[in-house]
């Protein structure tokens, strides 16, 4: 089977790699232009997926308009048979979507209906969902509207991170993938329709949002720590600059919501009811580091509020 992938971040790597180990014909992988980085912006940065395609010798598509008349016409000559898209971070035209003969499938990180959109891992944890999934659905023009074509599920962890439920969903996917490409050939896949009254959605993860509210209760605010490490970071104010906190659980305790209860191993910290002991800060500018290692420094002491 020839296939064209899309992809740009770390989740979409194991599903190329899975392609490539299985002996699938990959025509061409397509991903975001390099991006500019460092202090001047003189250094282009590859997508994790480029990076993967180049180690296996695969032809790679950077467009800045991946749905443009141009770029349709570049995949008609690539004559894939089907299109596998992974986190590529663009809503793809109709035209290029039924390019291929066999359509265009999407790799999404939730059990569709539930968690239509851009941030479906993360929403999984701050929603307090105990269990997600993969679904591999074909595309159409709507937002993970299409029809699924197999579905995985996996338990939520109750410490579970985001970044860790994104590699472990990001593996869970590759397979997935295959599974379902496996029964496209061999027997054929019924699609079934996505029940749209019962769908929910996920979109992209605001800065506002990555701010902590003491005055939410403890497990609300934990697992917004869980849900945003490593990245973005969930933050408050400390001392009138920003401070990130991480491998936060909710305790029992009481307190003026956003007040310093302890400052040791851990940073203990009241909120509207309960309080959450993270082990782990990012002062602004600086490298992640142990909460000891911050209220060695000063950083912080107990009696301090937190904004």
């Amino acid at each position: 089977m020839r296939v064209l992938f899309f992809g740009t971040p770390e989740f979409a790597v194991p599903s190329l790699r899975a392609l490539v180990g299985e002996g699938f014909d990959v025509a061409a992988v397509v991903t975001r232009p390099d991006r500019p980085t460092g202090r001047h912006r003189s250094h282009a940065s590859a997508s994790a997926v480029k990076t993967a395609a180049l180690a296996e010798d695969l032809p790679v598509l950077q467009p800045d308009r991946p749905s443009a008349p141009e770029f349709v016409a570049t995949v008609r000559e690539l004559a894939p048979e089907i299109a596998i898209v992974a986190a590529y971070g663009h809503i793809l035209a109709t035209a290029l979507l039924e390019v291929p003969r066999l359509g265009s499938v999407n790799v999404h990180a939730s059990l569709l209906p539930a968690l239509r959109g851009a941030a479906p891992i993360q929403r999984a944890i701050l929603e307090g969902r105990t269990e997600t999934g993969i679904t591999i659905m074909r595309m159409d023009a709507g937002m993970d509207t299409g029809p699924i074509l197999h579905q995985v599920t996996t338990p939520i962890a109750e410490d579970e991170t985001g970044g860790e439920l994104t590699v472990r969903l990001a593996e869970l996917g590759a397979e997935a993938l295959i599974e379902a490409l496996t029964l496209i050939e061999e027997t054929g896949l019924a699609p079934t329709p996505q029940d749209h009254a019962s769908a929910t959605l996920a979109p992209k993860i605001k800065r506002e949002e990555e701010r902590l509210d003491w005055r939410c209760p403890a497990e609300v605010v934990a697992r917004k720590i869980r849900a945003f490490d490593p990245k973005p970071g969930a933050w408050t104010t400390c001392r009138a600059k920003e401070l990130k906190l991480f491998g936060g659980r909710a305790e029992p305790a009481s307190g003026e919501p956003g007040r310093v209860l302890e400052a040791g191993d851990v940073l203990r910290v009241a909120c509207a009811t309960g309080a959450v002991a993270a082990t782990e800060v990012q002062p602004a500018g600086r490298a992640r580091m142990a909460a000891r290692a911050f209220v060695n420094g000063r950083g912080v002491a107990a009696g301090d509020v937190l904004t």
